[in-house]
């Protein structure tokens, strides 16, 4: 049986931040378009290659951990990197309710 629906990307335009789990670093970019298994973003050339890394990705109300699977040079030299979400594994909840989440003594 041939699957007939299909997601697509749709164009979405958003500030945002990727974080490279390993290194902690932050790189803010654009988002140019989305959907629920990927997002494109926009940087700036200067941004570190990120191909092959782990991410979480934060753009306005979504939190995505995802993988970067291609990165496309810009004629105005700033790059395009595509993610492909991932399933949250607790880990990777753990390192963001540390990081984002209230501690107790905050409350």
């Amino acid at each position: 049986m041939e699957e007939r629906r299909q997601i697509n990307r749709v164009e979405y335009s958003a500030n945002s931040v990727i974080v490279d789990r390993d290194t902690q670093e932050k790189y803010y970019g654009q988002v140019k378009n989305i959907s629920p298994l990927g997002i494109a973003i926009t940087v700036k050339g200067d941004t570190p290659k990120l191909l092959g890394k782990d991410v979480i990705v934060v753009a306005e109300t979504m939190i995505m951990y995802a993988d970067v699977i291609r990165e496309d040079e810009m004629e105005d030299g700033s790059r395009v990197i595509a993610f492909s979400s991932r399933r949250f594994t607790d880990e990777v909840l753990q390192y963001l309710f540390d990081r984002v989440g209230l501690k107790e003594e905050d409350l």
